[in-house]
């Protein structure tokens, strides 16, 4: 007969609690909040260096990693960053005005446009690859090939069992944070 678990843990999962402790899975997402948090304070480093915020200075090496030659739509770059399209076409709008990014009709659809880093956006990204190159190393620092191969497929499969949970959460709260 299956017990019901402690009413204070916070998950339930026998991989995710040691000793039936989930306090180990507390320092867990302790550790990746406080990781995150330096890592949003880099990205907002790097973007002002090159006078950008930091969710423009995402946008416009999103856009030159997935541009290929034609472009990168506003969708295809939404999804990749987890954000909306409409913040999206605000944000790359401002790029577009500091003359970072170019914004072209999509000829396979002419309601649609096609992004893609201009040469003084380039330029930027490549007087900031020294310090980024310097940066990234350290943040790293710790993790071998194998571990960096392994910590990609996590994160990747965290990212898309998160979004989910973000669905669930929806949910089972309202918006005071109370249960339906």
């Amino acid at each position: 007969m299956e017990t019901e678990p402690h009413p204070d843990l916070t998950v339930s999962r026998e991989e995710l609690l040691v000793q039936g402790s989930d306090s180990p899975f507390r320092d867990m997402l302790h550790d990746m909040l406080s990781l995150l948090a330096s890592l949003e304070h880099v990205r907002a480093r790097f973007g002002g260096f090159i006078g950008l915020t930091g969710v423009q200075y995402t946008l416009l090496v999103s856009v030159r990693q997935l541009q290929r030659e034609t472009g990168v739509g506003v969708r295809e770059l939404a999804d990749h960053l987890g954000l909306s399209a409409p913040f999206v076409t605000v944000e790359t709008t401002k790029l577009v005005k500091l003359g970072v990014l170019d914004k072209a009709p999509n000829p396979d659809d002419m309601r649609r446009v096609r992004l893609s880093v201009t040469e003084r956006g380039r330029s930027l990204l490549r007087q900031l690859a020294p310090l980024q190159r310097e940066v990234n190393d350290a943040i790293f620092e710790p993790l071998s090939r194998e571990d960096f191969a392994r910590q990609c497929q996590i994160i990747r499969d965290l990212r898309r069992s998160a979004e989910r949970a973000v669905t669930l959460s929806d949910y089972l709260l309202d918006d005071s944070g109370s249960q339906q």
